[in-house]
């Protein structure tokens, strides 16, 4: 193989990171969103085809997963979860809750793109060859 043609491997930990703060995972530089978990088609700064990783359900499964754990679980350890009323439980653990799951869900999402990206996953109608 030519040296000319050999594409450093790109670092999972760069490509989630980079799509943690909504860049792309290739250049850091462009938006990866148009709109709260719109993926622009390609990149404003290198052209990058943004479209073409298949992000899908993980994202949801994995925000679920890091809320479940983080907030559901140890909540469900404080006594005034099951001692106070319903009534004043609900909205106090639902509110936050969904705060915190819509914050979480772009950032997870750009997380998966860059994981995506650094493993070359990309859609097969989009792959060369595919």
């Amino acid at each position: 193989m030519d040296a000319m043609n050999e594409r450093p491997v790109p670092s999972v930990l760069t490509g989630m990171k980079r799509g943690v703060r909504h860049r792309c995972p290739n250049c850091g530089e462009g938006k990866l969103y148009s709109r709260y978990l719109k993926v622009e088609f390609d990149c404003e700064a290198c052209g990058h085809h943004l479209a073409a990783y298949p992000a899908d359900d993980g994202p949801a499964y994995f925000t679920i997963l890091i809320v479940g754990h983080l907030f559901v679980a140890p909540l469900l350890l404080f006594p005034f979860i099951w001692q106070a009323s319903p009534w004043l439980v609900a909205p106090l653990t639902i509110l936050p809750l969904a705060a915190l799951t819509l914050m979480l869900l772009p950032r997870v999402k750009g997380a998966v793109i860059g994981a995506l990206w650094a493993n070359g996953l990309r859609k097969a109608e989009d792959a060369p060859g595919g």
